[in-house]
C-alpha cells in the first residue's frame, strides 16, 4: 500500500478538501484525485463522498482513517528512532481569529514568529463571526469559546478572564454597582447576542438580563464605547488590561466573578498527523503567551 497515498486521505480526512490536502504535499488537484482514485481500488471500497463543495468519509472511510493514522504514526516513529524524517515548517497557513485578539494579540508576535520560520506565509482573517473552518480551508482558528464540534480539536494558548468595567465618568455620574441585580438599573454595551451576564453570586449562579443604549458586535469597539462613558461592558482581561493600567476604565463586581469557561483555544482539524506548520504556530503562541500571559499582570 502507498504510503504517500494514506498521507493524502488522511490529510482530507482533516481538511475536508482533496486540493487542499494535495497542496500540503505537494500535489496538483488532478494528482490528489488519481492517488485517492487508486487507493480505492486497491481497498475495493469507497473512501470519500465528492461534492463540488466539499468531501466526506464514507462509513468505510471512516473506519479505515484510524487505522491509516496509526501506520502513519509508526512509519514517523520508526524514522524518528534512527533521526531520520524531522520535518520542516513550510507553506501557507490560513488562520482565522476574532478581530480584537488577532490585532491586540497575534499580529504583535507574528514578525518573530515569520522569522523563526522563514519557509512559512501565513494567511490571517480576521472577522468576529464564527467561520466554518472546513469550508473556509483552514488549518488554524483561535477561539475564546467552549469546543462543541467533536470533529475539531482544541489546544488552549492561554488564559481568558472576563470582567464587568466602566469609566470613572460613568461611575461618577451613575454610581457603581453593588450587586449583579443592580445592573438593571445601568445602562450596559451588549456585544453580539450575549443579552444575559451570569454571576457566581453567594444565593447561587444568578443570570441578569441587561439592557442600554448601544449592542455592538466588536471588543473593541464595545471597550472604546465604555471608556467614553456610554455605560459598563463585559469583555475580557486582554481587551482591557491597557485601560485599565490607565485608569480609564475600572473593575466593577469584583465580589460576583463571571460565570464562563472561556480561555483562548487553537482550533484544528481531528487527525494526529499534524502539519508542521500548524504544530510550529501553536508551539509559538504557547510559549509567546505563557502560563501566565502579559494581560494578567
Amino acid at each position: 500500500m502507498n504510503i504517500e497515498h494514506l498521507k493524502l486521505f488522511v490529510r482530507i480526512a482533516a481538511t475536508n478538501n482533496i486540493s487542499q490536502a494535495g497542496k500540503e504535499l505537494g500535489l496538483s488537484a488532478a494528482t490528489s484525485s488519481s492517488h485517492i482514485n487508486k487507493l480505492e481500488d486497491k481497498l475495493g471500497v469507497k473512501l470519500i463522498y465528492r461534492t463540488t463543495r466539499q468531501v466526506s468519509l464514507t462509513e468505510e472511510g471512516q473506519s479505515f482513517l484510524p487505522h491509516a493514522e496509526q501506520v502513519l504514526e509508526s512509519i514517523e516513529s520508526a524514522r524518528a528512532s534512527v533521526g531520520a524524517g524531522e520535518k520542516k515548517a513550510r507553506g501557507t497557513l490560513r488562520v482565522t481569529s476574532s478581530a480584537s485578539f488577532g490585532r491586540l494579540h497575534l499580529i504583535p508576535g507574528i514578525a518573530d514568529f515569520l522569522a523563526q520560520h522563514p519557509d512559512v506565509a501565513v494567511d490571517l482573517r480576521l472577522s468576529d463571526s464564527i467561520v466554518d473552518m472546513v469550508e473556509g480551508g483552514f488549518d488554524i482558528a483561535i477561539r475564546n469559546a467552549p469546543l462543541n464540534d467533536s470533529s475539531l480539536i482544541a489546544s488552549r494558548l492561554a488564559k481568558d478572564k472576563r470582567i464587568i468595567v466602566a469609566s470613572p465618568d460613568y461611575i461618577a455620574k451613575h454610581g457603581k454597582p453593588g450587586s449583579p441585580d443592580d445592573l438593571k438599573k445601568h445602562d450596559c454595551i451588549n456585544i453580539g447576542d450575549i443579552e444575559s451576564w451570569v454571576f457566581d453570586t453567594p444565593d447561587g449562579i444568578k443570570r441578569i438580563k441587561v439592557t442600554g443604549p448601544l449592542k455592538i458586535d466588536n471588543g473593541e469597539a464595545a471597550r472604546d464605547a465604555s471608556v467614553r462613558g456610554v455605560g459598563l461592558t463585559l469583555t475580557s482581561k486582554w481587551c482591557v488590561y491597557k485601560n485599565l493600567k490607565k485608569g480609564e476604565l475600572v473593575e466593577v463586581l469584583e465580589d460576583y466573578p463571571l460565570i464562563s469557561a472561556t480561555e483562548i483555544w487553537a482550533v484544528y482539524p481531528s487527525s494526529r498527523l499534524l502539519a508542521p506548520k500548524v504544530r510550529a504556530f501553536i508551539d509559538y503562541y504557547k510559549a509567546y503567551f505563557g502560563e501566565s500571559p502579559y494581560w494578567e499582570d
